[in-house]
């Protein structure tokens, strides 16, 4: 059972997710605002949020930037469940910081999937940075190393020679992943049965591109025309350097 806030305008739409949840054993808490999101996301610190984007008073976007520059809240994992369905507004969300994203009109039982695998995620990256899966990596399991980069695997902290940032739980367990295995090539399709947990073909490839240039954001150095760290290999996937 998971804790998860949700953050509607529409009472309909909110008893329907409401409804699925409960049904899967969830709690659920809901609210009909950005400003009441905020607040509640800080007292409760839910599991979830699933997060509309259009609002009165303050957007979702809005929301989940200052749920993502809170100390406090900035963990909280975030699938937008809106009716914006155009590629920038994708941009805009997984920008904002989304870990998921949903339009409207929506399946119930793809919700409650996309719903357990970032469940599921969260929890395998909160066992990494307790220390409650240290016999899966190796001596040095805290620090992950490739190259020049250096990931803290109980900060969720990236390292380069000209920065670090903080990532998101979706980020890191994407850049883990691709550290833990340099040299290797993975397509959209395997990281979103590797990384995401989705079954095969329930996830949206845009969703491995989105996170893939917010990593490069974080982590590429700024002065160079082509990515250095996450490269792309044409028609086949992505991979981490192993130089």
């Amino acid at each position: 059972m998971a804790r998860i806030l949700i953050v509607d305008d529409d009472p309909a739409v909110a008893r329907t997710i409401e409804r699925a949840l409960r049904m899967s054993g969830h709690e659920t808490t809901t609210v009909y605002n950005g400003w009441d999101a905020i607040d509640a996301a800080a007292k409760q610190r839910p599991d979830l949020i699933i997060l509309d984007i259009v609002m009165p008073d303050i957007d979702g976007v809005e929301v989940c930037k200052r749920l993502r520059s809170d100390p406090d809240t900035a963990l909280l994992p975030i699938i937008f469940l809106t009716a914006k369905a155009m590629i920038e507004d994708k941009i805009e969300g997984f920008e904002a910081g989304a870990d998921d994203y949903l339009t409207k009109p929506f399946s119930v039982q793809e919700l409650e999937v996309r719903v357990r695998a970032i469940l599921r995620r969260v929890a395998n990256a909160s066992a990494i940075a307790t220390g409650e899966r240290q016999d899966e990596r190796k001596e040095d399991q805290d620090i992950l190393r490739v190259g020049d980069l250096e990931l803290n695997c109980r900060t969720f902290e990236i390292s380069t020679p000209e920065r670090t940032a903080l990532l998101t739980p979706v980020e890191f367990e994407l850049l883990s992943h691709l550290m833990e295995h340099p040299g290797e090539i993975f397509s959209s399709e395997r990281l979103l049965q590797d990384v995401w947990k989705y079954p095969p073909g329930t996830g949206d490839p845009a969703l491995v591109r989105m996170h893939i240039r917010n990593l490069r954001t974080k982590i590429e150095p700024s002065n160079s025309p082509k990515p250095v760290y996450i490269r792309t290999v044409n028609r086949r996937g992505y991979t981490i350097r192993a130089d």
